[in-house]
């Protein structure tokens, strides 16, 4: 898998730490020669470090289905604060974007997924992919970093309801304003330039409440923006494929719920008909 840097100057303090980890289809002429949708993999962690079971588990089962897939290994911890994994989201995006022919990728067709914080991340970049912020500090056009479909998995969204503090905490800091709060809120940050975006969560989740999607689902609806949501009846926080090769040792058992699992096929399919208008293989054949 090859790995490359995501920023070639020091924007932020930690800045040529982020990575991005690329899984692209060999351009073969015994296969469709069309170029592909781009999937952009925003692992969870809390903003204090991005887990690989949301990582290459889920970039692998994207690339399965025709994607050509790249996992962000977002700044954490500290040097999160204020906002630096939004430019290393925006940075990821432009990069696809702006080497669509190298990698065959239609520069219409990049979508993101996120989990937990990374979901919020997501959202984070869906909601804000054209604030000054990111033009300023990447020195680049936002048309650039804007997603064209958004995967919200278990997201922290807002911190107008019960939510994952800690997660705000890290890339906002502990002492910060109204207006700062504000910025992060997706929910208050959509409007008509949000990309069309599909959420899930389970209702038992007590980590990141359920509130957190309604809320989005709401502000997103109310903005009459393309949205699908999924609540499950039961599963804990950080699920992720709910299957067996993502569930962690200490909880296999917890972790693999295949009435829950069905959220990856729905997406696929929601992709197709958000993307595609509803048949991806023929518009890569076009």
């Amino acid at each position: 898998m090859e790995i490359i840097q995501l920023h070639q100057n020091e924007i932020y303090e930690g800045a040529f730490e982020a990575k991005m980890e690329l899984m692209v289809h060999r351009v073969s002429p015994e296969l469709t020669k069309g170029r592909r949708p781009a999937m952009i993999v925003f692992p969870g962690g809390g903003y204090q470090f991005t887990s690989d079971r949301e990582a290459e588990s889920i970039a692998s089962a994207y690339f399965a289905e025709g994607y050509n897939c790249f996992t962000v290994r977002y700044i954490t911890g500290d040097r999160a604060k204020v906002c630096n994994p939004l430019l290393d989201a925006a940075a990821a995006i432009a990069h696809v974007r702006t080497n669509a022919k190298a990698y065959c990728i239609d520069p219409d067709k990049i979508a993101v997924i996120g989990f937990s914080a990374g979901g919020h991340l997501a959202g984070f970049i869906a909601t804000q992919w054209h604030c000054g912020f990111i033009a300023d500090k990447l020195g680049i056009d936002n048309e650039l970093c804007k997603p064209n479909a958004a995967i919200l998995s278990y997201p922290v969204v807002t911190q107008n309801v019960p939510t994952h503090e800690g997660s705000f905490n890290y890339l906002l800091g502990f002492e910060r304003g109204e207006e700062l709060n504000r910025f992060a809120n997706l929910d208050e940050q959509v409007n008509e330039r949000t990309c069309p975006c599909f959420i899930w969560h389970t209702a038992t989740d007590d980590a990141v409440p359920v509130a957190n999607s309604l809320a989005m689902a709401k502000a997103l609806t109310d903005h009459k923006i393309n949205c699908e949501l999924h609540i499950f009846p039961e599963g804990r926080h950080g699920l992720s494929r709910c299957t067996v090769e993502t569930a962690p040792d200490w909880g296999t058992k917890e972790y693999t719920l295949p009435y829950v699992a069905r959220w990856m096929k729905w997406s696929i399919k929601w992709l197709e008909q958000t993307l595609f208008g509803g048949n991806m293989y023929m518009n890569i054949i076009e």
